[in-house]
């Protein structure tokens, strides 16, 4: 497993990179379009600063790789809404960021 950069550009700061998140995401397979939904719907999360006051630390790309990698498998938007379902059932409020519709390819 390779380490997924914090930002496209090498930096050390901790931030969400929309872009190198919806390249990792290719490791779950999918559409192009279902991994934009995914990406589009994690970037809409890190920006509403949710994630980070409930768990205290900043939502990073290769951060959600890793938790993607834990669910017990399928597509980037089923491995996504795995994940939301944890911090739902931990903290409340995250079914807004749930994908609920993927477009056609």
């Amino acid at each position: 497993m390779s380490v997924i950069p914090t930002d496209s550009h090498g930096n050390s700061q901790l931030s969400f990179d929309e872009e190198v998140f919806l390249d990792a995401l290719s490791e779950f397979g999918g559409t192009p379009g279902e991994r934009h939904v995914v990406a589009r719907q994690a970037r809409d999360l890190a920006d509403s600063g949710q994630a980070e006051v409930d768990r205290g630390a900043v939502l990073t790309a290769d951060e959600i790789i890793r938790n993607l990698r834990d669910a017990p498998e399928g597509g980037p938007a089923t491995r996504w809404n795995w994940w939301l379902g944890a911090l739902e059932a931990a903290y409340g409020s995250y079914r807004e960021f749930q994908v609920r519709h993927i477009p056609e390819p």
